[in-house]
């Protein structure tokens, strides 16, 4: 019997192509593990009308963690246009299965780091190396939202002057989008922080927010993070999330572990790719109490599905992630350690940095450096 039991999640366009190029990796490392297939994605929301099945649900129950390769996901009205014809008229809605996973099974903190490895020609600075924490449940991408307005929800509004701009405009007149907050999940997520930068030696925790104008979410984080940095040795800097686009531009060696909220933390986690790379080189990590899926921080790129084009460095990065969870840090060390020898000898690489090779002769490569 294996050791470990993986949910195997490829998903859609060059999700299959990346995780098929992480298969080669963890196949040379000889790591101790059953592949468990599981359907997520958009074949699945077109022909079922669910981008995440039960039956996945229940198959990911019964696995340790779970690698996961890429979603397709569409605006509302595009997403029903895509559906099987029998399944139009059935009220259905399309919901981010991978928002979906993050909430069915708490996975409340989203790591990802993002290191500037040396030779990479597209690093914007070699000594660029962040860690964003972003809290993963709750924020703007919650999934509370109404269009057209209840009219409870449009009379109880109606009840805050502010409202006067939208008010007896008509239900039909007004969509919204919630950013729902809570003081325990802005202690865990920041915590979290803290602790990582304790662990690994880092020099500060930097707030991510816009208390000054979103003055009741954005204080409530930020009155929870002054609390949480009283018990460590550690600086916690506030940043507002417009400035810190530009201060992460012109100096961004001089951040370390950066925490926000759900939306926010999307938006610096793609700047502090761009920083190192791109999105070829950002992984994620989708942490909860007593489960974990791991995933690159890119999208599903359906030009490139089937060409084995894109670069396979963020999905090896992040089958990292999954050791580091895991415990298996020599693993780990070896992987990361194989990743940064073929990025620095810069023979063997995809189209974005400039060389001609394939997803999967990238993996081989890799693969005989671990």
């Amino acid at each position: 019997m294996a050791k470990y039991k993986i949910a195997w999640m490829p998903g859609d366009g060059v999700g299959n192509d990346v995780m098929e190029a992480a298969k080669i990796v963890l196949d040379a490392m000889k790591f101790d593990a059953e592949y468990v297939p599981a359907d997520i994605g958009w074949e699945f929301w077109c022909k079922e009308g669910d981008p995440l099945p039960e039956r996945t649900i229940q198959t990911l129950k019964g696995t340790d963690c779970a690698l996961f390769g890429a979603i397709t996901s569409k605006p509302r009205d595009e997403a029903n246009d895509e559906l099987a014809p029998e399944l139009k008229d059935k009220g259905l809605v399309y919901f981010s299965p991978i928002v979906k996973l993050r909430q069915l099974f708490n996975l409340h903190t989203n790591l990802r780091p993002c290191k500037a490895f040396p030779g990479n020609p597209l690093n914007y600075r070699d000594d660029v190396d962040l860690v964003v924490f972003r809290e993963n449940t709750e924020g703007m991408y919650g999934g509370v939202e109404w269009f057209p307005l209840p009219e409870k929800v449009y009379t109880a509004m109606c009840d805050n002057p502010k409202m006067v701009k939208w008010k007896d405009k008509g239900l039909e007149n007004v969509a919204l989008s919630t950013r729902i907050m809570s003081s325990q999940g802005c202690e865990s997520i920041v915590t979290q922080a803290f602790e990582y930068a304790k662990t690994h030696s880092r020099k500060s925790v930097t707030l991510v927010e816009k208390p000054n104008v979103l003055r009741e979410t954005g204080g409530l984080i930020t009155r929870v993070a002054r609390e949480v940095a009283k018990k460590y040795d550690i600086p916690l800097w506030e940043a507002n999330i417009d400035a810190i686009c530009m201060w992460m531009i012109k100096n961004p060696q001089n951040y370390d572990v950066l925490v926000a909220e759900n939306m926010f933390g999307d938006i610096i986690s793609d700047l502090c790719a761009g920083l190192v790379g791109g999105l070829g080189f950002a992984s994620a990590a989708n942490i909860g109490d007593d489960y974990a899926v791991f995933e690159p921080t890119h999208g599903s790129a359906p030009k490139y599905d089937g060409m084995y084009k894109v670069n396979p460095m963020a999905m090896l990065l992040t089958v990292k992630l999954m050791f580091d969870w895991l415990n298996e840090d020599d693993l780990a060390s070896r992987l990361e350690a194989a990743v940064a020898k073929v990025i620095k000898e810069h023979k063997v690489g995809t189209y974005d940095v400039g060389l001609s090779n394939t997803t999967l002769e990238v993996a081989q490569e890799v693969a005989r450096h671990v």
